[in-house]
């Protein structure tokens, strides 16, 4: 754990009306997805208790709770490494929930909507010339939700959230390649324009290929690090 960083993420939840172990869940949450509390690194109730200031009570249901996480034999709750296994089964999941979307959204977009989805990709845009992370995943994830509502399909949406923090961790792994992103902004113009022309075929192969892409650039980093670990230890 990074030091201060876990103080840090409880004193931004701090100011919400949350009860105190919803406040500790976002903590840990945020803590993960920002890779403060790193892939592999166990969860101690206690240690992360004292650091807080709570009691472990609120602690172990946060971690109970947490998508993120993995119950280890005898070594109890750890952060869920980033695999490429777990990238293709959430990444195989996210492209047919998405490509289920964009039929939906082509047969019952309202123009309302439609706009909508423009003025999220102009707020992505601007965000992309920041270096804020979690400001311009924030801002993607905004556009795609903006699609998932527009298909009128409660139960899809609920699915999509279902694994929703999976798919943005991986949302983050993508941005933080800076020349990979700044194709994202054309690649999400490219699925409006399929909406505008009510092109169901076209609409899914442009957010496959949406998908296709942040799976590659992710896994050739996986791959990187995993070499460039591996040859630290010799």
């Amino acid at each position: 754990m990074k030091d201060g960083k876990l103080e840090a993420h409880l004193r931004a939840n701090m100011n919400s009306y949350l009860p105190l172990r919803d406040i500790v869940f976002h903590t840990l949450r945020q803590a993960i997805l920002m890779g403060d509390l790193e892939p592999g690194e166990r969860l101690l109730e206690v240690s992360l208790a004292e650091k807080l200031g709570v009691s472990r009570t609120p602690v172990r249901e946060a971690i109970r709770k947490l998508e993120l996480v993995l119950m280890m034999p005898r070594r109890g709750a750890e952060v869920a490494k980033i695999s490429e296994k777990n990238l293709r089964d959430v990444l195989e999941v996210r492209r047919g929930l998405e490509e289920l979307s964009m039929e939906l959204a082509v047969l019952r977009m309202e123009d309302d909507k439609l706009e909508e989805l423009e003025e999220a990709n102009a707020a992505f845009e601007k965000k992309l010339s920041g270096t804020d992370l979690t400001a311009i995943a924030e801002a993607d994830e905004r556009f795609h939700m903006v699609i998932y509502e527009a298909t009128g399909n409660e139960r899809l949406v609920q699915v999509i959230n279902n694994i929703k923090d999976q798919m943005y961790r991986y949302r983050l792994e993508y941005i933080k390649d800076k020349e990979k992103r700044k194709g994202l902004f054309a690649e999400h113009q490219q699925i409006i324009e399929t909406l505008k022309a009510k092109d169901v075929p076209r609409a899914k192969q442009a957010i496959k290929e949406h998908i296709d892409n942040q799976e590659a650039t992710i896994m050739v980093n996986l791959r990187e690090e995993a070499a460039h670990e591996k040859k630290g230890k010799r």
